[in-house]
């Protein structure tokens, strides 16, 4: 084919307005499908805050229905069983039957520290028992390291908590933020003009927010104004507790109540481990917002844009939430990838094509070029050295006899080549396959190394055939005349670029890998290139001009041994591990 780069522009030029065309029109459509994608990653990240929160109220629900169930006689280590409910702070009798409080025997899980400021501002813990308690307490209640643990967490919490900073803190009336009796609905807003439709998603995004945040804390406060209801109920129709609420001082969170018993006003409540606290909630969401986290509240809890809990001040930061891959297969994407599709296959087929029409057609020429040049050396022979012997111009019979020798070198090397060509043709037709059997592998090596010992002698080389320990006894699936035809090729090529080599032997090595039988055709010549070992096992490798400057043969020999080879279950390659000459190895199967 002349000029093969005049189809390639025209190709080029028609791909590129094609491309430009498709690309136009793809940009167009994937901006509308990214706008609507990123409108589902929002929502789906609401949903997911939504879901978020209402899994932490829900797990903080049991752990403050059960601080809000304790009583307030609870508070100190040990009351009187007689008057728990009657002049519970009044000195104690020495005959008095005391029990031990929960709070001292049963640590609650997410708590640092019961305690109570007394309305002398003295601040204790049932859970640090002093004088003949702290005795009676170390009895058989609880050891004394966990009272000592105690009564560090206590000095602790008295360096940065006093009752004044509680009582500011701590509003009269406990409870959970109030919430409107009245759900907000999207009916409650009208969209009139384009600016306002474009608002809608948001505006209906904060409604859903603030209808869920008061949903919570409807449902909070009910909780537990049940939990006061059943308390008072089953002990005491005067209960003088509230509920317990939720503060911050400072960086510490503690749910305290105001008590008030004989007219004197207590402050009970208790230090919540906030960074354990933290640590459990954020890991019962991972699977809703990977990236969320946790952060103390100190705005207005009734913002719906907040992200806050009902049971406790805090705010949830959802960070970015790792969405699934959106599906590709949108209607949009749908109907440009099969543009797409339609298009690069339309390219790809017609870049095949013409690829496959410029390749065939260098190819056919290097072919013809070739083979023409390694025919007309052996038939110019032929005909001048018949015409010599037929005139009688040889009369000595040594020099007839070497012009014969001659004669029968080139027509073994002509039929040598026309075997190969009509193999690879057979093959290519797909009608070449060979009959493999078991047969040992010395036996192959042992019939093939006499034409190849003779092959080599002709080139003044000599055939050392060796066969390994293993070997002896390994049998191969292999068929022996394609065996040998793949050897023949290979000493062949040792034959034509190691002849020069200062060792002229030529290594026919037979050995076992343990599964399969292999066979080594090792030269000492110089070897292959970099740029050869790229193309060694192309067909018709060699250009017309390689084919008349370099050694004989047309690039055939070690494509068509391989497609032998593979075609008996085995394989040919080249052993790069090889210092000296070139290597090459059938790899047989193993029978």
């Amino acid at each position: 084919m002349r000029r093969p780069w005049r189809t390639w522009i025209a190709f080029g030029l028609a791909a590129a307005v094609l491309l430009a065309a498709m690309a136009s029109v793809s940009l167009t459509a994937l901006r509308l499908d990214r706008a609507e994608a990123e409108a589902r990653r929002q929502a789906a990240l609401e949903e997911n805050v939504r879901l978020a929160l209402w899994r932490m109220d829900s797990r903080l629900a049991p752990l403050i229905a059960q601080e809000n169930a304790r009583p307030y006689f609870a508070y100190s280590a040990f009351y009187p069983a007689e008057r728990a409910y009657t002049r519970m702070f009044a000195e104690i009798d020495r005959d008095e039957v005391l029990l031990p409080s929960p709070l001292l025997t049963q640590p609650s899980e997410h708590v640092r520290l019961h305690f109570q400021f007394g309305p002398n501002g003295a601040l204790t813990s049932p859970q640090v028992p002093t004088g003949n308690m702290r005795d009676l307490a170390e009895t058989g209640y609880v050891a004394g390291e966990r009272i000592e643990a105690a009564a560090s967490h206590l000095a602790a919490l008295g360096r940065w908590l006093s009752r004044k900073a509680l009582a500011a803190a701590l509003p009269s009336e406990g409870g959970p933020p109030p919430a409107p009796d009245r759900r907000v609905k999207p009916e409650d807003f009208s969209v009139q003009t384009a600016d306002e439709q474009d608002a809608w998603r948001s505006v209906q995004q904060e409604l859903r927010n603030l209808n869920e945040y008061q949903a919570r804390a409807r449902s909070y406060e009910q909780a537990a104004s049940q939990q006061k209801s059943v308390r008072g109920t089953a002990r005491r129709p005067d209960a003088p507790e509230a509920v317990l609420r939720p503060v911050w001082v400072g960086d510490q969170l503690v749910l305290a109540r105001r008590v008030s018993v004989d007219g004197l006003e207590y402050l009970q409540g208790c230090w919540l481990d906030w960074p354990s606290l933290e640590a459990w909630l954020v890991e019962d969401i991972r699977d809703l917002l990977p990236e969320g986290n946790l952060e103390p509240l100190t705005g207005d809890a009734g913002d719906p844009r907040a992200r806050v809990l009902a049971s406790l001040p805090v705010r949830l930061l959802p960070g970015e939430l790792r969405t699934p891959p959106q599906p590709f297969l949108t209607p949009i994407r749908l109907s440009l990838l099969i543009a797409w599709v339609c298009m690069v296959v339309a390219g790809i087929a017609v870049a095949v094509l013409l690829v496959g029409a410029v390749s065939l057609s260098e190819r056919r020429a290097a072919f013809v070029s070739a083979v023409t040049h390694e025919l007309r050396t052996p038939l110019t022979t032929f005909r001048l050295y018949s015409e010599m012997l037929a005139e009688g111009m040889i009369p000595d019979e040594e020099k007839r006899r070497r012009y014969l020798d001659t004669l029968c070198t080139e027509a073994e090397r002509l039929s040598h080549l026309v075997e190969n060509v009509l193999s690879y043709a057979r093959l290519e037709r797909g009608t070449g396959r060979r009959r493999s059997e078991s047969v040992p592998l010395h036996e192959v090596v042992v019939r093939a190394s006499e034409r190849l010992a003779r092959r080599a002698e002709q080139a003044g080389m000599s055939l050392v055939p060796t066969v390994g320990e293993g070997a002896a006894t390994l049998c191969v699936r292999a068929d022996p005349a394609a065996v040998e035809q793949i050897l023949l090729n290979l000493v062949d090529n040792a034959c034509k670029y190691a002849v020069a080599a200062g060792d002229k032997r030529i290594h026919l090595e037979a050995s076992s890998d343990g599964r399969s039988g292999l066979i080594r055709v090792r030269d000492h010549g110089p070897g292959l290139s970099a740029e050869g070992r790229k193309r060694l096992f192309r067909p018709f490798a060699k250009s017309a001009r390689e084919a008349a400057h370099t050694k004989p043969g047309v690039g055939l020999g070690l494509a068509l041994s391989r497609r032998l080879a593979r075609d008996m279950g085995g394989d040919l390659r080249l052993d790069a591990s090889a210092t000296e000459g070139a290597c090459f190895v059938l790899a047989l199967p193993g029978a």
